[in-house]
């Protein structure tokens, strides 16, 4: 698949550390496909998280909200509650547990860490107005304050935020907890949008699938692309969110009311299909 103009359209592939002596790099007169191609896997090999932004992730990234949201509603409404948060805490703390372990990049253990992350992330944004009692602007706005520290910590340790860098314990630490705010965040925009401006889960997903343009046309016209990588990652949570609600929530709160446990299973079965295909494409780049 094509690259996006997340961060990706204009950008040079990611490249070994600088001053490197030992690192690879294509023979004179490579053709430039395979160039890419090698300098792509070379930077893979450099972080463990994926580097190669293309529409396959982006597609790939919604499908794992919407199951959160569902996943987690489902969980909730069926068991106790502080059974599914523990359930969702100990799924979360052994798939991060397994990346943080891996020593290279595995889709398949990156897209269960991320599904992992949605779960709980959607748990704890709405623990905080379900039990707390906190309006979804507040939390919003907290998570959002939340975000900016989590990024200006993580910017002021490591002088990057770019996901081509995360090769270490450390900066991997800040790449999750970046994503899991990210997911706070955006659940509690999405119900923001659905419930407390009435917008209801259709449109809250058409205004968000609006939105996440404008970090695409800002990438055109000059915004660097770590600033629209993470933009759009944001705003990825309530569009896939919103949709999934939608599907999932009965017809007399607006949806279409196909339960949120089957919508859960379908979404799974998508995000298997879609995981397969980018480590396919994995395997093809470090050929």
């Amino acid at each position: 698949m094509e690259q996006t103009g997340y961060g990706s359209t204009t950008d040079p592939a990611p490249r070994p550390a600088t001053g490197d002596p030992s690192a690879p790099t294509a023979p004179p007169g490579t053709p430039a496909p395979t160039r890419h191609r090698r300098a792509s896997a070379a930077g893979q090999a450099l972080s463990k998280v994926p580097v190669r932004i293309t529409v396959g992730f982006w597609v790939t990234k919604v499908l794992t909200t919407g199951m959160g949201e569902t996943t987690s509603d489902f969980l909730g409404h069926t068991v106790n509650p502080a059974v599914a948060g523990l359930v969702g805490l100990i799924g979360l703390v052994l798939a991060l547990r397994w990346q943080l372990r891996s020593d290279r990049h595995s889709p398949w253990i990156y897209w269960l860490a991320v599904v992992m992350v949605s779960v709980f992330g959607t748990m704890a944004a709405d623990v905080i107005h379900v039990i707390a009692g906190v309006p979804y602007a507040v939390s919003t706005a907290f998570f959002f304050l939340l975000l900016i520290a989590v990024l200006a910590v993580w910017r002021r340790s490591e002088g990057t935020l770019s996901i081509h860098t995360i090769g270490t314990p450390r900066r991997e630490r800040f790449y999750w907890a970046t994503v899991l705010t990210t997911f706070a965040l955006g659940t509690a925009a999405g119900d923001l949008t659905a419930t407390t401006l009435h917008l209801g889960y259709f449109s809250s997903g058409m205004l968000f699938a609006a939105l996440i343009a404008v970090p695409a046309l800002a990438r055109l016209l000059g915004l660097d692309p770590v600033t629209s990588f993470w933009w759009a990652y944001v705003l990825t949570r309530p569009l896939g969110a919103s949709f999934a609600d939608w599907m999932g929530v009965d017809r007399s709160r607006g949806g279409l009311g196909w339960g949120t446990g089957p919508v859960s299973l379908a979404l799974a079965a998508l995000i298997a299909l879609a995981v397969g295909r980018l480590a396919a494409e994995s395997r093809r780049a470090g050929a």
